[in-house]
């Protein structure tokens, strides 16, 4: 049998830099990646987790160098954010948080950001198998510790003192391994099931003409679906292509949504919540339909993403969870439920939570990740969930009413409609304010982890 120090199940962002860090610290260390097939890609990898969009700030909590990252990962620089309600808008131009990165952040090339953290792994030592799967992993006490016996689909085994869990949002090895250290009557997939701790996203990658192109901005519309924190974007690639995309929960059920009639991108005659392909199209439909035929001025670019310019993937949408780490063993990345601004956009906190798990596992001190993991991205958790806390049961009225608040506070530069909106703006702002601060309140010092390092049994 095949004896590692090391081992990370998953190659995705999480995986890789923990294999990078394990390997740099001077553990044997093996990164076991699945694998799938993209059109941008010439050989498997990892599958893709988000929409490729990168703030300012969510650089520094990569822990990574900007000026390292190489300039074909990076294709659009971005100067903002707009997010367009049913009838408000506003425009983000700052993250309001203090960061290295000189401008609002990037969209960048998954396939090759991937591709740059594998080069860094297999530079420190690392052992990268893309196209190996796990089918399982088994714990058992050993001496005065652990050891972690992994079966691989072709039933060789590998067994590994310390072992990472970094299989992404589906989770395939994480719940029946972490399940093996829960109570009786207990189970990890009642906080980390896929169908109900996860959001679905899809998305279309489209060429626009050039006077349609969002060029540098992000572009949100809230308010226009049902579900929580349901929502279609633009990201800006290359050249004059773009992904439009969305993300809702999985398995919504229309007759379970109020007012389905004010949900612009719903229409009277639906039986049933439509397709991410519908709502793209009837969203690009209502944004240019008037001037521009979708199909024929709008094309869907079928060399890129997974299948024929499309791809669907599951966000982790949920509260992260502790790890049983006296048992050797840490989960980082979606695989433990950390997620970003609006369950979008966790590239960072996985490549962060991976770099701590690999540290750590490399000169065996896991019993402290934990803690370790809060310090670095507690503070982005926290005003993550709260904010998702606040907005959950969200209709369009309200975002629109959240959207005029926020410009009322920003200034719209009319005269005296801008003095009644600012006075509107003080009023409304101070209940938006003090409800996220209960929220961050309840959810102080690690509160919002849903299974505690405590309640695992060894």
């Amino acid at each position: 049998m095949e004896r590692v120090d090391v081992a990370i199940v998953g190659g995705g962002p999480a995986g890789a830099s923990a294999a990078e860090q394990a390997a740099a610290g001077g553990a044997e260390t093996v990164c076991l990646e699945q694998g799938v097939p993209r059109e941008d890609r010439d050989e498997l990898g990892p599958d893709s987790t988000d929409a490729a969009g990168m703030l300012d700030y969510w650089v520094d909590i990569m822990d990574v160098d900007y000026r390292e990252i190489p300039d074909e990962v990076i294709l659009r620089e971005l100067s903002g954010t707009d997010f367009v309600g049913p009838t408000e808008r506003v425009e983000l131009n700052t993250t309001g948080i203090d960061a290295s990165y000189p401008t609002f952040g990037f969209t960048f090339h998954r396939a090759r950001m991937d591709d740059w953290l594998y080069e860094r792994a297999r530079d420190a030592g690392a052992d990268i198998r893309v196209g190996t799967s796990v089918s399982n992993l088994e714990s058992e006490r050993s001496g005065g510790g652990w050891s972690h016996t992994l079966t691989l689909s072709d039933g060789e085994e590998i067994e590994a003192d310390r072992v990472v869990l970094a299989d992404g949002p589906q989770r395939r090895i994480t719940l029946e391994a972490l399940d093996q250290f829960t109570p009786p009557g207990r189970s990890i997939s009642e906080h980390l099931s896929p169908p109900t701790a996860n959001h679905i996203a899809y998305q279309e990658y489209r060429e626009f003409p050039e006077e349609l192109f969002p060029d540098d901005r992000l572009v949100f519309w809230w308010g226009w679906m049902p579900g929580e924190t349901a929502y279609p974007w633009v990201f800006p690639n290359d050249g004059t292509v773009a992904r439009v995309g969305l993300t809702m929960p999985i398995g919504m059920d229309l007759d379970d949504i109020e007012h389905p009639e004010s949900y612009r991108l719903l229409k009277p005659t639906d039986d049933g919540i439509p397709s991410g392909s519908e709502y793209i199209r009837r969203l690009l439909e209502i944004q240019y339909g008037d001037e521009y035929d979708v199909d024929a001025d709008i094309p869907i670019v079928e060399d890129r993403g997974k299948s024929r310019g499309t791809e669907t993937y599951p966000i982790s949408s949920t509260r992260p969870i502790d790890s049983p780490v006296q048992a050797g063993i840490a989960v980082a990345g979606g695989a433990m439920g950390t997620t970003s601004a609006f369950h979008e956009g966790g590239y960072h906190v996985a490549v962060r939570s991976g770099k701590i798990a690999g540290r750590l596992a490399a000169a065996d001190r896991l019993e402290s990740y934990n803690e370790v993991w809060k310090r670095a991205i507690g503070d982005e958790i926290l005003r993550n969930v709260s904010f998702a806390d606040i907005v959950a049961d969200y209709g369009p009225d309200d975002w629109d009413r959240a959207f005029s608040i926020a410009s009322g506070m920003t200034g719209d530069g009319r005269g005296g409609r801008l003095l009644a909106r600012r006075y509107a703006a003080g009023i409304g702002a101070s209940k938006l304010v003090l409800g996220y601060k209960r929220r961050k309140f309840r959810y102080r010092n690690g509160g919002y982890v849903q299974f505690r390092e405590d309640e695992y049994v060894y």
